[in-house]
């Protein structure tokens, strides 16, 4: 074989080894202006991506570019140039813009924070993924993406069931793929206390026992016996681990832990702080009995006590601005017939069992005021009477929302309309896995607009972020719980980025084929389904 033939068999190799992409990636981009001329620049395995030297984040910035691109990092140097390179100092009032340009220089990503670097380089990695070949063409051109929420959140219900380390890790992966930043883990529950108290140490072990609860899963984890008495928690070593893994990815983790009502894990154990003192038992939430009644006791001077030794393990734990304490669908029955709660009110001058709810929020607010920490609730927070700093989290609906931002407290938009994804996802209840009730498409959660046109422009400031939340009453296993998420996270996560007149549910259609693909690819379960 001469040599001018080796060259035409090499050449030829290379083309059908290249690929060229575009940038219709979700959540899309505020802008993707393409270079007229058509060119395009290389972006091969092994290619070289230079990150600022004396930056961690930015160093693990270039880690992912790696493990997503396929990069080989190193520092930035003054001597040599680099085909691929990240760095600070977009202007922009949104830390997590980003600047991706793309054209003779190669690939030049600009953040305003670390943050927008990983999200720009999401926003590749979700370009090329489908793609193949060893060197993909990048079209010259610039992509401009900025969120339209600061606060962008998804939440996991890890007390009706347990879900693994190596599961929670996955999730977290899913809401970083998404772009969301924010992952707010309900650890409390009637069903079970999902993590461990260094101030209470018989809570975790024995409040997270309940029959039946735990499917088997991809780690192994199996039912209980019901001789066995002891549950599945997060200990502390791993909680740190999940903290660390999600930051690394600019992920907040917001704990909650459910209270005054959404207590018999814990009462199962200190029945004390119950008004009738017990007995108490954890039960399945299948079949499914309604609210239960019995509650914290607010009349009872140690509620207040294993409050703040539960929500102080949080703290030492968890660097998150917000604590969450539920506050959510707490019946006062037993309140009404508690002379330790009587007599409370007789003692503050209330009127209304819901001011002892206030009472206790004001309380709590006032620790995690003194903890650096910001108290954050369901919406059921606002019945008698908000307490000053608190920020509302509004689920019935967008009425709760409305009314706290009028109060000037931010709120974070999470109606069960359009973001409660324990509900069935498909007209067609016999096509889908039993679910809690209720119905949201992926159209639904798609229109969603999450700043209600009744506030003024000043109001309308306090709608700080989005969330959606998965409930895990029916989600007996990881491969559930991916069903019952994706592909709505998807219509969401573009109402957390995108402004109402930049959205298409038809256009976005189009870019969810190719995400579904990714999906497929990274083993994602999911509804395929475009209702």
């Amino acid at each position: 074989m001469n040599k001018l033939s080796s060259f035409l068999i090499a050449l030829l190799s290379c083309l059908c080894a290249t690929a060229e992409v575009n940038y219709q990636v979700i959540p899309l981009p505020q802008s993707v202006l393409l270079d007229p001329s058509g060119k395009t620049a290389p972006l091969a395995k092994g290619m070289t991506v230079a990150y600022p030297s004396g930056n961690a984040q930015m160093k693990r910035n270039a880690e992912f570019a790696r493990e997503y691109l396929g990069l080989n990092p190193r520092k930035q140097s003054k001597k040599q140039s680099a085909p691929f390179t990240l760095s600070l100092g977009l202007k922009s009032d949104n830390p997590d813009a980003y600047l991706i340009t793309i054209g003779k220089k190669g690939v030049q990503i600009q953040g305003a924070s670390e943050s927008g670097v990983f999200y720009a380089i999401q926003t590749l990695r979700k370009s090329v993924m489908n793609e193949e070949g060893d060197t993909i063409r990048l079209p010259w051109g610039t992509i401009y993406g900025t969120p339209r929420f600061a606060y962008r959140g998804c939440m996991l219900d890890a007390s009706r069931h347990f879900y693994s380390v190596k599961f929670v890790k996955k999730f977290i992966d899913v809401l970083a793929l998404h772009g969301l930043n924010r992952f707010h883990w309900h650890l409390t529950d009637d069903q079970g206390w999902r993590y461990e108290s260094r101030s209470l140490p018989e809570l975790a072990p024995k409040g997270s026992w309940c029959p039946d609860l735990v499917t088997l899963d991809d780690d192994g984890l199996e039912p209980l016996p019901a001789s066995q008495k002891t549950g599945y928690y997060y200990t502390r070593e791993q909680l740190k681990d999940i903290v660390e893994y999600a930051a690394e990815r600019y992920i907040t983790i917001i704990p909650e832990v459910d209270l005054p009502g959404h207590m018999l894990a814990a009462l199962s154990v200190y029945p004390e702080l119950g008004c009738t003192g017990g007995p108490y038992e954890t039960y399945p939430f299948l079949p499914f009995r309604g609210l239960e009644k019995d509650v914290l006791c607010a009349g009872n001077p140690k509620t207040l006590e294993f409050i703040k030794k539960t929500l102080n393990d949080l703290c030492e734990i968890f660097p998150s601005e917000y604590i969450h304490i539920g506050g959510d669908e707490s019946p006062r029955d037993r309140w009404r017939e508690c002379p330790k709660c009587q007599a409370r009110m007789k003692e503050l001058n209330l009127e209304k069992e819901a001011q002892l709810q206030t009472y206790l929020v004001k309380e709590i607010e006032t620790f995690l005021t003194s903890k650096g920490r910001k108290l954050i609730g369901w919406d059921e927070i606002l019945e008698g009477g908000l307490s000053e700093g608190a920020t509302v989290m509004s689920w019935r609906g967008y009425a709760g929302g409305i009314e706290a931002a009028r109060l000037h407290h931010d709120v974070i938009m999470s109606p069960t309309t359009h973001c409660y994804f324990d509900y069935y996802q498909l007209a067609d209840r016999n096509a889908q896995p039993a679910c809690e009730g209720g119905f949201i498409s992926l159209s639904k959660a798609y229109s969603m607009e999450p700043i209600p046109q009744e506030l003024t422009e000043e109001e309308r400031d306090y709608i700080v972020g989005v969330q959606c939340n998965l409930w895990t009453h029916y989600a007996d296993s990881p491969a559930r719980a991916m069903y019952q998420l994706l592909p709505r996270l998807a219509a969401i996560c573009e109402v957390q980025w995108m402004y109402p007149s930049q959205k298409d549910f038809s256009q976005f259609k189009g870019r969810l084929e190719k995400l579904e693909k990714i999906y497929r690819q990274l083993d994602y379960q999911f509804c395929p389904s475009f209702e």
